[in-house]
């Protein structure tokens, strides 16, 4: 059997670190109700000549590094994104010109906070069917610029930022079980309304969340998809070494890894310093496990993120 196993990893934040404080002299918030509600302490904000595609570039770099591999081995890339630096082309076409290749399969995958998700099971399903060798997958965001800076429940939850991985054929275990589902009737609860007609923007083109609605279905929702995935796999909860979180909410997180009966010493939580970089915020946790040193090779690994749509999935893998 032929495996997707992680090569490298890479990830990136932009310089520009705003605090709880920071938003306080802005809107009427405070660190106490932000920290209390979400856990989040920081997040970071692309520079205004910043694009998502440098964001996703800048961390597909540092992936490659650490895999080892030049820019032009790679045989498939696949950007997650719901913060395109255009209509068109994708982002992943413009990030593969960055990088200066050409030829291979690029494009972009629109699931917000489960973009990680369906890009993972997406190159996974290529290298599993022998279309792809080694597959460059980037969660990339710059969601500052879809935010109503003024509107409290929402501004305060968003950051920037982008997280890579390469992924590669392998006949060692890496990708064993991968689930997505999706259901549009859930739409009124997180989205972003605005749509192009007659040359202009209609709607609002910031995001509308109904926040208590998010949290309710999210934490039902990822718990079902993580025993499903585990049961997939022929595995329990007690396989598990590390949960790797869509890090949206410490809280929803929390309510994931008590439904799974594991310990939250289990769970690579991030939030707090980078807030809810949507389809960047699996590979950004990801990333951070692997460099400060609680991932190790050989580890069982569960993944899962849930976003507008609702879209959502899970990855269980062997590091």
């Amino acid at each position: 059997m032929q495996y997707a196993k992680i090569l490298g990893t890479g990830s990136y934040l932009p310089a520009n670190r705003v605090s709880n404080d920071d938003l306080a002299k802005k809107v009427d918030t405070s660190d106490e109700w932000i920290t209390t509600r979400t856990g989040i302490k920081f997040r970071h904000i692309a520079d205004d000549d910043e694009k998502t595609s440098d964001l996703a570039v800048a961390a597909a770099r540092r992936a490659l590094d650490d895999a080892g591999l030049g820019a032009d081995e790679i045989d498939l890339i696949i950007v997650a994104t719901a913060t395109p630096d255009m209509q068109f082309p994708s982002t992943a076409s413009i990030v593969q010109h960055k990088l200066g290749v050409a030829g291979c399969p690029a494009f972009d995958v629109a699931a917000v906070c489960a973009g990680f998700m369906y890009a993972l099971n997406t190159a996974h399903a290529y290298i599993k069917s022998g279309m792809a060798a080694k597959a460059l997958v980037i969660g990339a965001e710059t969601f500052s610029r879809i935010l109503d800076w003024n509107d409290r429940s929402t501004c305060v939850l968003f950051g920037d930022g982008a997280g890579a991985v390469v992924l590669g054929a392998s006949e060692e275990p890496g990708i064993i079980a991968g689930k997505l589902q999706a259901d549009g009737a859930y739409l009124p609860l997180l989205k972003v309304p605005a749509h192009m007609a007659g040359g202009q923007i209609c709607g609002n083109p910031y995001v509308e969340m109904d926040g208590p609605g998010v949290f309710k279905f999210a934490v039902k929702t990822l718990a079902k998809v993580a025993e499903e995935v585990i049961a997939e796999a022929g595995m329990s909860a007690a396989d598990i070494d590390w949960i790797v979180p869509h890090q949206a909410n410490k809280r929803i997180i929390e309510s994931t890894a008590k439904h799974l009966g594991l310990s939250m010493d289990k769970v690579i939580l991030t939030v707090a310093e980078h807030a809810n970089t949507s389809a960047a915020s699996i590979p950004l946790a990801l990333d951070a496990g692997i460099r400060n040193g609680q991932i190790r090779r050989g580890q069982t690994l569960l993944l899962e993120g849930i976003g507008g749509g609702f879209a959502w999935g899970a990855v269980l893998m062997k590091y």
